[in-house]
């Protein structure tokens, strides 16, 4: 098996830790959207929408980064297991 570099296990903890922070950022949105259906007005209901579905692509966009990362160094393993 090959051991990613340095650069590379730098690189996988930094995206790591963004889709941490992003996803509990998301998830604080999402409680407080869901509290202010019963006690907030349409307008401040649709602004906790808005920036939860921001905060929402935000960490969707940090899932499919770490997820071409890991495609990327299984492929590159994959090649080196093949003699590539």
């Amino acid at each position: 098996m090959k051991i990613l570099s340095r650069r590379a296990l730098e690189e996988l903890g930094v995206l790591q830790s963004s889709v941490r922070r992003l996803a509990e950022d998301r998830n604080v949105a999402l409680r407080v959207f869901v509290a202010s259906r019963s006690a907030a007005t349409r307008d401040a209901q649709q602004e906790f929408w808005l920036e939860f579905s921001w905060l929402d692509q935000e960490y969707r966009i940090a899932v499919r980064r770490l997820a071409h990362f890991c495609l990327a160094h299984h492929d590159s393993r994959q090649a080196h297991l093949r003699g590539g």
